[in-house]
C-alpha cells in the first residue's frame, strides 16, 4: 500500500531559483536564505521519496486566463520546464508517475472533487524552485530530480480561489486516494506559494511578519482553525498574493492525524522563516507523521 510519510512546506519564489541558477547562492544578500534550506536538502537525502505530490500555482505558463481550473492534476509521464520569458530554467525535465496520478484522479473526483485531467503541461518556478531548494543545484542535461513529481495545480490567480476548508478537505481525499494505491510507494506531499507579499500597487512590497509566523504555528498546531479563515484576511494582512498559502491547507489535510481524530499531532522536522528574498517573505516547514 502505497502511504504518505511527510509534508514539505515552502515559499516558491522566483527570485530564488534565478539566485541558483545564476550561482548568487554564496552571495550576502541570498546566503542566509540557502543556509535555512541545508537541514532539507540533507534530509530529503535521508528520507528519500519514491513520489513526490507537489500543490503549487500555474503563473500563467501551462494555462492563461482563456482557461483556469479550480484543481489540475498532472498525468503525464514527463513535464518539461516553462519558458516563463526569459527562457526556461535550466534545471532537468520532471518525470512523472502516471499510473499514480490517474489512480488518485480517480479517487478524489469519486470523493466528490472535481478535477482536470492535464496530460501535457508545462511546470513553472512554482514547481522547479521548491525541487531546487529540496534536492539542491542539478545539471539540466546529466542530472535529475530525485523521484517521479506528480503537479498539482491550484487556481490562487483568478476570484474565486478555493477556500481553505475546501483544501483541507481535498487533502484528506489526496490521503485517502494514495493509501488505496496497491503498490508500496512512500509518496511527500509538498504545498507551496507564500508567504506574505504584494507584487503591485500602493502596498507592493508587503511584508507580515507577525501574521505569517502566526500561520506556522496553526499551519502546525491547529490546521482546523486555520482553514475557517476567510479569504479577506489572508489579503489584508499577507497581501494580494498572500492568497497563495491556502495552497498549503491541502498538503496538511493529506497527514495522519487529520485522518484518524485520536492520532498525534505531526512532529515538526524544520522550521524556517526568513526576509527578504526578492520582495516577499519565505516560510518553510517539513512535517512527519508521528
Amino acid at each position: 500500500m502505497a502511504r504518505i510519510t511527510a509534508s514539505v512546506f515552502t515559499s516558491h519564489v522566483p527570485a530564488i531559483g534565478a539566485a541558483m541558477d545564476l550561482g548568487k547562492t554564496h552571495e550576502p544578500y541570498w546566503q542566509p536564505l540557502f543556509k535555512g534550506y541545508e537541514f532539507s536538502k540533507q534530509w530529503m537525502k535521508d528520507n528519500p521519496p519514491d513520489v513526490i505530490f507537489l500543490v503549487f500555482n500555474d503563473h500563467a505558463t501551462a494555462f492563461s486566463l482563456d482557461m483556469i481550473p479550480t484543481f489540475a492534476i498532472g498525468t503525464a509521464d514527463e513535464y518539461a520546464v516553462a519558458d516563463e520569458g526569459w527562457g526556461p530554467r535550466p534545471v532537468p525535465r520532471v518525470k512523472g508517475h502516471a499510473p499514480l496520478a490517474a489512480h488518485i484522479a480517480q479517487s478524489v473526483i469519486q470523493q466528490d472533487f472535481d478535477l482536470t485531467i492535464v496530460n501535457k503541461m508545462d511546470v513553472d518556478h512554482g514547481l522547479t524552485v521548491p525541487l531546487s531548494l529540496m534536492c539542491g543545484e542539478q545539471d539540466p542535461q546529466q542530472g535529475a530530480w530525485p523521484c517521479p513529481v506528480i503537479p498539482f495545480a491550484v487556481n490562487v490567480v483568478q476570484y474565486p480561489v478555493p477556500s481553505g476548508q475546501r483544501c483541507l478537505n481535498l487533502g484528506k481525499a489526496i490521503r485517502k486516494a494514495v493509501e488505496s494505491y496497491d503498490e508500496d510507494l512512500n509518496v511527500q506531499i509538498w504545498g507551496t506559494g507564500g508567504m506574505s507579499h504584494q507584487l503591485q500597487g500602493p502596498r507592493a512590497g508587503l511584508i507580515n511578519k507577525e501574521w505569517d509566523n502566526a500561520f506556522l504555528d496553526q499551519m502546525i498546531a491547529d490546521p482546523a482553525a486555520l482553514a475557517r479563515k476567510p479569504h479577506i484576511d489572508y489579503v489584508r494582512e499577507a497581501g494580494s498574493e498572500g492568497i497563495e498559502l491556502v495552497m498549503w491547507l491541502i498538503a496538511r489535510g493529506a497527514m495522519a492525524d487529520l485522518a484518524d481524530p485520536a492520532g498525534s499531532a505531526p512532529t515538526v522536522k524544520h522550521r524556517f522563516y526568513h526576509v527578504p528574498a526578492s520582495n516577499t517573505a519565505v516560510g518553510h516547514l517539513i512535517l512527519e507523521n508521528a
